[in-house]
């Protein structure tokens, strides 16, 4: 056992401490050797000892969750130790009549919905993978196609507990949906990538189940699921989730031929049959193929959709989140194979094969006024092209915030944009 990892089994015990010899998950995350150890934390009191240890040596930390999404964002720099919430995952507190829930943030989301279920309710985020943890998904703002009705992370996020970079601990908001001290710090942490603090606990609104819920899938020319897609958005429907889905995905699902629209309606009985077919009518009109998912049909077609949106089809393969006007989102998933466009956001997530494809798409998606971050891809790519690509001129204000938060730089080094 190295000496960092002693000092830090003195404060966690020696079987929470794990030597590193050779981790694929982390080799794919790292810039360089990889590091001394993995640390579990059971408690957020041994994380704050071990964030204040770390401080005090000048130690470089790289914190996470489950891990799940430890290969997005830029690669980290020269890191000592690898800090994981994983075993911090209680149930702090569950207001029923409140529609809040309160829990350490290392507790699965698939775990989270559990709990909630049993009252006939749901948090309203669907991560890439629901092995993810809570404070992952709030560290790296991952949610998808839920945001048509629901917004993003940030919008569900009443209150947050995090360790800053000097091992203190510190609150922002609340428990109460009401409660607004602390709205910024919570923003600012949403999608901060592990940067400014590692997060030990989340309170979150969530929703009640909803009676009926159905999914209507239009296929067939560009012109015309673009007029689709046009049509909704100025509709009185209200899906849940709404996206334009590419050539590829509508294959692999087997749901016709061409690009896709893919919407949800979830209600009451009457209104989910109602905007179902009134949103059939819509394609029936444009000469579209029309096909309706309920029951486990359904959710499985939504599962299978999340996956293959997410797993690269390859070794080579370069995930990248983007976002563009949503007039231009057709445009955009005309260039792919894989992709998805929500149609009101206009955020999405596409896959591509090469540097070279990351760097065309990111050329058209800024005449589009949009842009294109690299999710997952293999080191060599994210050594040559930078992953952020931000072209933006807060980049000295981000730096500020860095400083104030973590003025040692021991977070993260490497993953944000500009190397932050």
């Amino acid at each position: 056992m190295t000496a960092i990892a002693a000092t830090i089994a003195s404060i966690v015990g020696e079987e929470n401490t794990v030597s590193l010899d050779n981790n694929l998950k982390l080799s794919q995350a790292i810039a360089g050797n990889l590091p001394n150890c993995i640390v579990y934390p059971q408690t957020q009191a041994q994380l704050a000892a071990v964030i204040a240890t770390a401080h005090q040596n000048n130690w470089r930390v790289l914190p996470c969750g489950s891990g799940s999404k430890l290969n997005w964002g830029g690669l980290a720099k020269d890191i000592d130790v690898v800090v994981s919430t994983e075993r911090i995952n209680q149930l702090i507190e569950h207001a029923v009549g409140d529609l809040t829930i309160t829990v350490e943030a290392g507790m699965k989301f698939a775990h989270l919905q559990n709990i909630l279920a049993q009252a006939r309710q749901f948090l309203a985020l669907d991560p890439s993978t629901p092995e993810a943890t809570i404070g992952g998904i709030v560290a790296t703002a991952d949610t998808n196609s839920l945001r048509q009705r629901y917004g993003s992370v940030r919008d569900q996020l009443l209150g947050i507990t995090f360790v800053r970079a000097d091992g203190q601990i510190a609150k922002a908001g609340g428990r109460v949906v009401k409660n607004v001290a602390g709205y910024d710090l919570m923003k600012l942490f949403t999608g901060s990538y592990g940067t400014l603090g590692i997060i030990s606990q989340v309170t979150f609104r969530v929703y009640p189940v909803q009676e009926a819920s159905r999914t209507v899938v239009l296929t067939g020319a560009v012109e015309d699921v673009s007029q689709a897609a046009t049509t909704l958005r100025g509709s009185a429907l209200t899906p849940t989730q709404a996206d334009l889905i590419s050539t590829g995905l509508v294959s692999s699902l087997e749901l016709g031929k061409g690009v896709g629209l893919i919407a949800r309606f979830q209600s009451i009985s009457e209104s989910v049959k109602e905007q179902s077919n009134r949103l059939l009518e819509v394609g029936q009109k444009l000469g579209l193929a029309g096909m309706v998912f309920s029951g486990t049909d359904e959710s499985h077609l939504w599962q299978r959709l999340q996956q293959q949106i997410h797993t690269p089809t390859t070794e080579s393969t370069i995930t990248c989140k983007i976002g563009v006007l949503p007039s231009a989102a057709i445009e955009i998933l005309h260039q792919v194979q894989i992709g998805l466009i929500h149609i009101s956001s206009g955020l999405g997530v596409l896959q591509v094969e090469n540097k070279n494809q990351v760097l065309q798409m990111r050329s058209l998606l800024s005449s589009h006024n949009g842009f294109l971050t690299v999710l997952q891809a293999p080191v060599p790519v994210k050594q040559q092209v930078d992953v952020w690509g931000y072209a933006g001129n807060a980049l000295p204000l981000m730096r500020r915030i860095k400083e104030q938060f973590d003025s040692k730089n021991i977070l993260s080094p490497g993953r944000f944009v500009g190397g932050i």
